[in-house]
């Protein structure tokens, strides 16, 4: 957009809508105009600069989605935002930005720099209604929102108790639909204030696990700390296991309650995640103490269990509703941060079926499509994300981490078929598993992409297809005769 210079903004009001009106039409018809002033200003990153200064750090993660606290959740995202200080050329202006409102914040991400600040929602004293002239109705849809600053000139994260003075912050949009929305949805969690809540979950999540209880209509609630006072039935060996028994008993009453329905369930939800948080920190510090003297048995019952916990849930997934046309691109960025602990557990390398099982378990109620799954894992490319989609010869799709080097494998590869005991009997897809840490289908891709680089060869027999070490490579073919 171009605006009209200031010594013009002295004017009657119908003499500078004239004029822009004017500086339009010159400018659709590609004609220089002296009285026009492109503003091109280009992104400067946040560290050491003005905004690094005014706006409060967020973290990205490798795919470039911002680290939310405990209990924040994302509410609408929209692509090519620009923000500005009104009335203070001082700041330049922030351009094409992603805008993503949370419960607790809204955040500026650029893409290309991977930079990204944010105003907290606590710190905003005041929503301005949209100007109405026939500028502001041909301009771009525009934001204006007012927030607290403490003396050190940063946004106040306390708002009206903390702030010293105010500056406005301008929204710029590419649509009039999207502004209403997303003022609309700013509004509403400026008057849920979500982010007060967070004090009362922290100090929730302290409490030990059979200290949390609740009321029917879902608030939590902390019993126990009124009778921490010593008493003669809950002392000695007795008391302790009366004490833990008490203890499991909330626990599972907890549970029972939340399970009782849909809307108890996700009223529950964050405390079930703290929950769950509580039960894989405590069968950690028992599997780390019992290490030596546990049975296999019982040390597989707590792999499983710690495996069930860590795939409780995402805390906020990405929806059509939330990410609007920015769906799959956020949703690629979700699942790319997603399979990144799972692909280190697994190899470096899943099969595309397992990872939509499992992410579909860990979004809860908000599931996905297959087709959905293949658009996101689609654009990986475009992102620079550290995962990859990749396609065998043969069909299979699989997920694999960019630190994964096919070399690397195909060297392990050549060292398991080198053994005496392979020289004799071969390889198959279950050796090449446990020697490379992934699952028999992969292994046996792989034993085929070696056998296709000549580094293998194959014996399809009564044993079933087993893979040997090619030695006709080092047959010299001058010293071959008949």
């Amino acid at each position: 957009m171009y605006e009209i210079e200031d010594e013009f903004l002295n004017y009657p009001s119908f003499i500078t809508d004239f004029l822009y009106w004017f500086s339009l039409f010159l400018s659709r018809r590609c004609i220089n105009t002296r009285y026009l002033i492109p503003r091109t200003q280009k992104f400067i990153p946040m560290e050491g600069t003005l905004w690094g200064n005014l706006l409060h750090p967020v973290q990205l993660t490798g795919s470039g989605r911002p680290i939310l606290q405990a209990g924040e959740v994302e509410c609408s995202t929209l692509d090519a935002v620009d923000l500005e200080v009104d009335e203070n050329p001082v700041y330049p202006i922030l351009k094409a930005g992603l805008a993503i409102l949370t419960t607790h914040k809204i955040i500026w991400v650029d893409d290309k720099s991977r930079r990204a600040g944010a105003i907290p929602l606590a710190s905003i004293s005041q929503v301005f209604p949209p100007k109405k002239s026939i500028k502001n109705m041909l301009a771009k849809p525009r934001l204006r929102l007012q927030s607290w600053i403490s003396s050190d000139g940063k946004i106040s994260a306390l708002g009206v108790t903390k702030g010293t003075g105010s500056v406005v912050f301008t929204l710029i949009l590419r649509g009039q639909s999207l502004l209403d929305s997303f003022r609309g949805r700013l509004c509403e969690l400026l008057r849920s204030r979500a982010w007060e809540n967070d004090a009362q979950q922290v100090n929730l999540s302290k409490q030990p696990m059979g200290q949390m209880g609740s009321y029917a209509d879902g608030n939590s609630i902390v019993e126990g700390s009124g009778s921490s006072r010593l008493k003669t039935s809950m002392a000695g060996l007795s008391g302790i296991l009366r004490k833990e028994q008490e203890e499991w008993e909330a626990t599972d009453k907890s549970l029972q309650e939340a399970f009782q329905g849909l809307n108890a369930l996700l009223s529950k939800a964050k405390e079930m995640v703290m929950l769950a948080e509580k039960m894989r920190v405590k069968l950690l510090a028992g599997s780390n103490a019992q290490s030596g003297g546990g049975n296999d048995m019982e040390m597989g019952s707590k792999q499983e269990m710690q495996d069930w916990l860590l795939s409780v849930g995402i805390a906020s997934p990405v929806t059509k509703e939330s990410a609007g046309a920015l769906y799959h691109q956020q949703l690629s960025r979700q699942l790319a941060d997603f399979v990144q602990i799972p692909l280190e557990r697994a190899g470096g390398m899943i099969a595309l079926i397992d990872v939509y099982c499992m992410f579909n378990r860990a979004r809860g109620t908000e599931l996905i499509s297959p087709e959905d799954l293949l658009q996101a894992c689609a654009i990986w490319e475009k992102l620079n994300v550290p995962v990859m989609f990749r396609r065998f010869d043969s069909g299979v799709i699989v997920i694999q981490s960019k630190a994964k080097n096919d070399e690397e494998v195909f060297a392990r590869i050549k060292d398991l078929v080198a053994k005496p005991e392979a020289l004799q009997t071969g390889v198959g897809a279950s050796e090449a598993a446990r020697t490379l840490g992934v699952a028999p289908a992969l292994a046996k891709e792989y034993l085929l992409a070696a056998e296709s680089k000549g580094f293998l060869c194959r014996d399809d027999g009564p044993d079933g297809l087993r893979f040997y070490i090619n030695f006709f490579k080092e047959i010299n073919p001058n010293n071959m005769f008949v």
